[in-house]
C-alpha cells in the first residue's frame, strides 16, 4: 500500500503527541491503580486532596489520549494512505478495516467510559469505581492502537517526523 507523501508530516506529528499522551497516561495508570483502590476507598476521595488530584490527572489524560487518537492520528492515518472518513465512527471502521483497532465498539465504549471517569466521579462512587477499573483495559487498547499505527508507519515507509 503506498501513501500520500503530503500526508506524512502531520500524521507522525500525531503519531508523537500520541506516544508523549501515553506516556503521561501509563505513569498515571501505573501510580494509581497500583494502589487498593475499593468503594470505600472512591467514596474517600473527598478527604483526600492528593489522590483526588491523581484521579483527576488519570481522567485528563485519558481523555487527552482518547482524543488524540480518535480526532487526529487515526484520521490522519487514513488520510495518508488516501481514505477521506466523514465522521468519527467512518474513521473507526476505517481503523478496524485497516486492523489498526481491534473493534470499532471498544473504542466507543471507552468514550462512554471516559465519560463516567469525568462526571461519575463526583456522582456516583460505585459507577466510578467500576469504570476506573475498566479503564485499564481501554488504556491498552489506546497503547495498542499507536502501536500498530507506528508499525504501519514503519512498514509504509513513512519517514520519522
Amino acid at each position: 500500500m503506498a501513501y500520500l507523501p503530503e500526508h506524512a508530516h502531520q500524521v507522525r506529528i500525531s503519531e508523537a503527541l500520541a506516544r508523549k499522551e501515553a506516556e503521561r497516561l501509563r505513569y498515571s495508570l501505573d501510580t494509581l491503580l497500583a494502589l487498593p483502590i475499593s468503594l470505600a476507598w472512591v467514596r474517600n476521595l473527598a478527604h483526600e486532596p492528593a489522590l483526588a488530584e491523581k484521579v483527576e490527572a488519570f481522567a485528563s489524560r485519558f481523555s487527552r489520549l482518547q482524543d488524540q487518537l480518535g480526532e487526529k492520528l487515526l484520521p490522519r492515518y487514513a488520510v495518508l494512505v488516501g481514505e477521506s472518513p466523514k465522521t468519527f465512527l467512518d474513521t473507526l471502521a476505517f481503523a478496524e478495516k485497516a486492523e489498526l483497532l481491534s473493534n470499532a465498539d471498544t473504542f466507543i465504549a471507552a468514550r462512554r467510559l471516559r465519560n463516567a471517569l469525568v462526571h461519575e466521579y463526583m456522582q456516583d462512587a460505585e459507577i466510578f469505581l467500576e469504570s476506573l477499573l475498566a479503564a485499564r483495559e481501554a488504556c491498552e487498547l489506546f497503547f495498542d492502537v499507536i502501536d500498530k499505527v507506528s508499525s504501519e508507519l514503519q512498514r509504509l515507509g513513512v519517514p520519522p517526523g
